[in-house]
């Protein structure tokens, strides 16, 4: 096995496989099937909070985790109304929450109330994983970035997450830095997720790269390390295909 081959194995396990356009019922049973491949599972399959429920009974063996977005994409800064979706969702089987923190509110000053959501959807999807989504791309500068980055791990959050892919700049490799570094000072308990414009191998072997240089080889496991990027999954499936032939 090469190292390329070894590190699409590696990103296989650590896939959200997801689907946030129009999603029927048939697209999600297609998606969960798509999930389980003949080399392993993805981490997780996401989708709408409606589809918590399906999702769970197309994913009788897990991983692949259910996961669903809240408070997507546009980040609103409604406690309440996040809070009660983020609990109809756990109630209907779903195991991770991305919740898309209300990142315009917290530029324009309320860091207060962005944390205070942050804090209300992990009471209220209690065991759930929490990956709060910072918008990095929005927050723009790397130190604003870091300064959120210590808000939302302060808040509750188990793990974050770059960008929803729903706006022009999504994830980056500085703010990714960032993220990590925060993730750093607190100990490293709180994971990573890099989402939002990824659309190939190399791309996301850079980000696990560098979460291991930061935090140490071997870190950047299912649990601690995710990537939102659905387009990556037929070139990780076709590499680690590719390896067992030229071994055959």
């Amino acid at each position: 096995m090469n190292d390329r081959t070894d590190m699409a194995r590696r990103l296989l396990g650590c896939l959200d496989l997801t689907s946030l356009n129009d999603a029927r019922d048939d697209d999600i049973a297609a998606l969960c099937a798509k999930a389980v491949t003949p080399h392993g599972p993805t981490a997780a399959v996401c989708s709408w909070p409606e589809f918590a429920g399906p999702m769970a009974s197309h994913l009788s063996v897990q991983p692949p985790k259910v996961a669903v977005v809240i408070n997507f994409p546009q980040g609103e800064a409604d406690t309440q109304a996040a809070a009660q979706e983020a609990k109809r969702a756990v109630a209907a089987g779903a195991q991770e929450l991305d919740l898309v923190w209300p990142y315009r509110a917290w530029l324009a000053g309320d860091q207060t109330g962005a944390c205070e959501l942050i804090a209300g959807v992990r009471r209220a999807g209690e065991g759930a994983m929490l990956k709060v989504i910072l918008e990095t791309g929005a927050l723009g500068e790397p130190d604003v970035v870091r300064q959120a980055s210590e808000a939302a791990i302060s808040a509750g959050a188990d793990m974050l997450k770059t960008s929803t892919g729903k706006i022009a700049l999504g994830a980056s490799l500085p703010a990714a830095r960032a993220m990590i570094e925060a993730i750093a000072a607190d100990g490293g308990k709180v994971g990573f997720k890099a989402s939002g414009g990824l659309r190939s191998l190399d791309e996301a072997v850079a980000y696990l790269d560098l979460a291991e240089v930061i935090l140490g080889a071997g870190w950047a496991t299912p649990a601690r390390f995710r990537v939102g990027a659905s387009r990556l999954l037929d070139e990780v499936l076709t590499v680690i295909a590719a390896d067992q032939v030229a071994g055959s």
